[in-house]
């Protein structure tokens, strides 16, 4: 074997172990306000998102989104419990989320059990 087939078998051979189905993407995202905040500072929403991945079963799939301020401050998590492999992509909601005043939009990020958080991110301005 010369090096152009070693090389073609090491790269197939790395391929074939690796994962195909990429990071989670969120898509899009609705918000409703519910009210104000139990501690009465900021208001309480349920926000929607939805995901797109190409869940591989159970050893790689979407398992959650959250809600972050620009700043990084996480407001809340959804996770998600099973794959979603014949639902592409799919929407889930969370309620109960305490957005502090003065904020006006949020950041909504997904995580699969492989890569973790990342993929395409979503700003949803707050209404």
């Amino acid at each position: 074997m010369g090096i152009k087939g070693f090389l073609l078998a090491l790269i197939l051979a790395f391929t074939s172990t690796t994962s195909l189905a990429g990071e989670a993407d969120v898509v899009n995202a609705t918000v409703t306000k519910t009210g104000v905040s139990p501690s009465g500072i900021g208001n309480s929403y349920r926000i929607s998102a939805t995901v797109r991945h190409a869940d591989e079963g159970w050893d790689h799939y979407a398992n959650a989104w959250r809600v972050m301020t620009t700043d990084g401050e996480v407001l809340g998590v959804r996770e998600l419990l099973h794959p979603h492999e014949t639902e592409q992509p799919f929407t889930r909601s969370l309620s109960g989320i305490t957005v502090p005043e003065g904020v006006t939009e949020v950041i909504i990020e997904a995580r699969d059990s492989v890569h973790g958080w990342g993929g395409e991110t979503y700003v949803l301005p707050l209404k």
